[in-house]
């Protein structure tokens, strides 16, 4: 008779993106260094031992949380910068999806990795190179924009293009309203473009 493998354990009994979901929205509200694995464990409705069997220590659960944003960052902001039209129409649209993100909610302003990985990059180098990789990741969309538009002086544009979008995020999670980020978003892209 064949032998059959028996899975050790029981399944899951529980759905691993909605947890994650629930361990970002936390990490986002308070940052990692004031999150507990106790507060992670509330959040999810799991117990410790069981949140760590599926996702890792905090900083696994951290890491996890920023690339699941990550993985939505991305693809936002593909969709907004390939758009057709002019590039002020396609950078307009790029702040406004952002700015939309980053007001949404106001237990979560701003922007998950900019307002929470620089306070813990310092010392955790993992957390460090994740927000690099971010970093690169949105200065390359924003470069490959620029070039493609012709505009001059592509790489010093993409980088203030960049400096503006996190300066929304921040500014989000200081408290400011979507109309005052928008204005800023507007005046930002007359100068980026002109």
């Amino acid at each position: 008779m064949e032998n059959l493998s028996r899975r050790r354990g029981r399944p899951r009994s529980f759905d691993p993106d909605a947890a994650l979901a629930a361990v970002q929205r936390h990490f986002w509200a308070h940052g990692f260094a004031a999150t507990a694995l106790d507060d992670l464990a509330t959040a999810t409705g799991l117990n410790r031992p069981n949140l760590a069997a599926a996702f890792g220590d905090k900083q696994a659960l951290y890491l996890a949380a920023m690339g699941r944003y990550r993985a939505s960052l991305q693809a936002g902001i593909a969709a907004t910068l390939a758009a057709p039209g002019p590039l002020a129409t396609r950078l307009l649209g790029f702040y406004a999806a952002a700015i939309a993100l980053y007001t949404a909610d106001a237990a979560t302003p701003g922007c998950f990795i900019v307002c929470t990985a620089p306070a813990d990059a310092p010392r955790l180098p993992a957390i460090r190179a994740a927000l690099a990789e971010v970093l690169a990741e949105v200065d390359a969309a924003l470069l490959a924009c620029f070039t493609a538009a012709g505009q001059a002086d592509a790489a010093a544009r993409a980088g203030l293009a960049g400096a503006l979008l996190h300066s929304l995020a921040v500014r989000a999670r200081a408290g400011a309203d979507a109309a005052s980020l928008q204005a800023l978003a507007a005046v930002g892209v007359e100068r980026l473009v002109a």
